[in-house]
This record gives structure tokens, sequence and C-alpha cells, in this order.
């Protein structure tokens, strides 16, 4: 039986990557895509429908869709690499409301995308269990929409998945993050980029293995709660950095120490990938 999902954030820095991963499986897999930008850029797939939209508004209706998705998997989120602009905060009732909505609508199945900046300041590897103290309106509110969404969905038959992801990179020149800094640096001439000391230790993925994860997420039902989309193993800053210039052959080098260690990061924090490698080896 073919399984609908519908993907909010269709044409978002992650949305854009599901979308081509789900409609890559040899299962039987019809993809909703939802954006607000206008622009389908999925039109060659035959196992994607694109619908122009804006789930945050409360003129969304879900009979637009034609049929209860299997799976809501919500991706939408605005300036998720300006962590403390007052969207974050602003716009989390109306994401509340749209997946509130959701549930009433008969979906059975809904995952949220979330961040580690959930956590806040934390030395080790982080896991479900690990307390939420976030620092930053981004993973505030964040951290507010998963406890809305398990506490409103608990007793409803409603299978709940929340997506940790932890440093995105891939895809760099069309993101705000360092990698992508580093690429508009390197074209515009500059010989150094101003660093840290590059010691702190990350839980790197790329955009593309981020996205082969989250479709075995909602592609299975068992595992549930939140679930840690990542490597696993804390890499160095600067290491990781390093790495990027030589596989890009760019002509640019760091200079370590322009700017001071931000004293709110860890020296080093990473997912416990205990959840996601059972459903990567199950799928």
């Amino acid at each position: 039986m073919s399984k609908l999902i519908m993907v909010t954030g269709a044409n978002g820095y992650i949305g854009k990557h599901v979308i081509d991963s789900l409609s890559r499986l040899d299962a039987d897999v019809d993809v909703i895509a939802v954006d607000r930008s206008g622009s389908n850029t999925f039109s060659n797939s035959s196992h994607v429908r694109y619908i122009e939209g804006d789930v945050l508004s409360s003129g969304f209706r879900f009979e637009s869709i034609g049929a209860i998705p299997d799976v809501l998997l919500h991706l939408a989120w605005r300036n998720g690499f300006d962590h403390n602009v007052s969207s974050h905060l602003d716009d989390m009732p109306n994401h509340y409301d749209f997946l509130k909505r959701a549930v009433d609508f008969g979906v059975k199945q809904v995952c949220g995308m979330g961040t580690m900046h959930e956590v806040g300041y934390w030395e080790g590897a982080i896991d479900e269990t690990t307390p939420c103290n976030p620092q930053s309106l981004y993973g505030i509110g964040k951290n507010a929409l998963r406890q809305a969404l398990f506490s409103y969905a608990k007793d409803r038959g409603v299978i709940c998945q929340w997506i940790r992801g932890f440093y995105i990179y891939g895809d760099d020149i069309n993101s705000k993050s360092i990698f992508g800094k580093l690429l508009r640096a390197n074209a515009a001439g500059e010989s150094k980029f101003p660093f840290t000391s590059g010691k702190n230790k990350y839980d790197f993925i790329s955009v593309d293995e981020l996205a082969e994860q989250i479709s075995a997420v909602v592609m299975q039902e068992t595992t549930k709660g939140i679930i840690n989309c990542c490597s696993g193993v804390p890499v160095s800053l600067g290491d990781k950095i390093e790495s990027f210039i030589e596989e890009h052959h760019l002509d640019i080098r760091l200079d370590y120490g322009a700017y001071p260690d931000r004293p709110y990061d860890s020296p080093a924090v990473w997912g416990d990938a205990t959840k996601i490698n059972s459903i990567l080896e199950i799928a």
C-alpha cells in the first residue's frame, strides 16, 4: 500500500533534499510537497505533488490535499540560521495550531524537525533524556513546540516523532552556516578567514545524509519520541573546516584566534546515534 507523506517547508534548505530522498525510495511513496514560495522544483517526479500554501496561516486547509496524509513531516521554519530573531517565538503558536489541526484532521503520524539547540549548553552526548535549557530564541521556540505537540498528541493515538538535527553542512552556497560564509569569502578573493581557536567539537552531518535519515524515520512507526539524526561522532571545528577547504580546493586559510571562543559553546557535544542507527539497520 502506498504511503502518503506530506512535507512542509518543501523548498527549504533541508526540505528539498528530503523530498529528493523520499522520491527515490523503492517503496511506494507519494509525497505532498507544501511550500509558500510558489516555486515548484519537484515537477520531474511522478511521486511528488506540489501545493503552494502557507501552513502557518489559519486559511490553510488540509482538505486541499484531497486525502488524509499517513505522515506529516513538518520542516517549515523561518530564519533557521538566525538564532535570536523574534520570529522563532512569534511563529510558535501558529506552528502549534497547524500541528493541532493536523491531529484533529486525522493524521496518525506526525514528525517535527527539532534541533540540538533545544538542549542549550551541554558537554558530551545528547540523548532523548538530556535536560533542555535552551539559550537562544530558536532553541526556545523549537523546544516549546515539541513539548506542546507531545502534550496534545498524548492519548490521541498519534505516533509522535521529533528529529533533532546537529551541525548540518552541504549545499553550502545556499546556507548561512560557516561553510557558506567560507565559500563566499573565498569567491570574494579573501586570503584569510577570521576564526576561533577551532577546538570545539561538534557532530557534523551532511544535508544529504540528514535527508536519508529523516526519510528512514518517517517511513517507520516503531521508533518514536525524540530521535537524533546525526553521525554520533564529535569532530573539532578546526579539523572539519580544514578538510572542507582541502576538499573544495579553496585558496583561503583560517586566521585562528581572530575571534574568541564563545563562553556558551560547549567544548564537545554530539548526538547519541543509538535510535537512528537501529532505524537505518531495519530500513
